[in-house]
């Protein structure tokens, strides 16, 4: 049973999957609060699925990019449980967890997560981009306003992943049909895509390190 934490940003998740099915997921949108809220809503998840830290074979977790705080609210509470139970730990980039459902399609997708003040964090994945892609992260990241995004639109995509209002309106003024833009639900990062993603990194051999793994961040803090 692999665990999956995800609070890189305002939205968070924790799911448990099993290698054939999610056995359990819940996805919240977090005001900041992830330091209080994930070890209350852990337990649920456990206590649904009838699940003990013991009966835990690995560990996912969203590596980022997103806020610095909440990248290590997360991080923080996995490498202390892989390291307590002698678990494998799987690092996931954000961006990668929210175009996963999409890859495969006949569009690039682009992956957006918000950077605060104005800015988005966006990466654009081809359609035939990896799943388990042993460079992890290995789609450039950019970190920008909205408007350059906007411009860097300059063929047919799908737009995915957390699309405030303003970006919504901007993008359709600016590039109209070129962006096909994800409804919110449908574009929301789920933390059963973390827990997917880390499942095929692990079958794929690619472990990381507790002691060692850091956050992607595209800035110091």
């Amino acid at each position: 049973m692999l665990l999956s934490l995800d609070t890189a940003t305002r939205q968070s998740g924790i799911a448990l999957y099993d290698g054939q099915q999610l056995v359990a997921e819940l996805n919240w949108h977090s005001v900041d609060a992830q330091t209080t809220e994930l070890l209350p809503r852990l337990e649920q998840v456990l206590a649904w699925a009838k699940v003990r830290p013991a009966d835990l074979s690995a560990i996912a977790v969203s590596l980022g990019p997103g806020s610095f705080t909440g990248l290590r609210v997360a991080l923080s509470l996995a490498k202390g449980m892989a390291l307590a139970h002698g678990l494998p730990l799987l690092g996931v980039p954000t961006l990668d967890a929210a175009a996963y459902p999409y890859l495969g399609d006949a569009l690039p997708v682009c992956a957006v997560v918000q950077a605060g003040r104005g800015r988005v964090l966006w990466s654009i994945y081809q359609p035939d981009a990896p799943a388990t892609d042993a460079g992890r992260g290995a789609a450039p990241i950019a970190l920008t306003e909205h408007a350059g995004l906007a411009a860097a639109i300059d063929r047919p995509l799908r737009v995915v992943g957390e699309l405030s209002s303003d970006l919504r309106a901007l993008l359709a003024e600016q590039v109209g049909e070129l962006a096909m833009l994800a409804g919110p639900a449908a574009g929301a990062r789920r933390a059963g895509c973390v827990a997917e993603l880390g499942w095929l990194r692990w079958q794929a051999g690619q472990v990381d390190d507790a002691a060692s793994l850091s956050p992607i961040y595209l800035r110091e803090p």
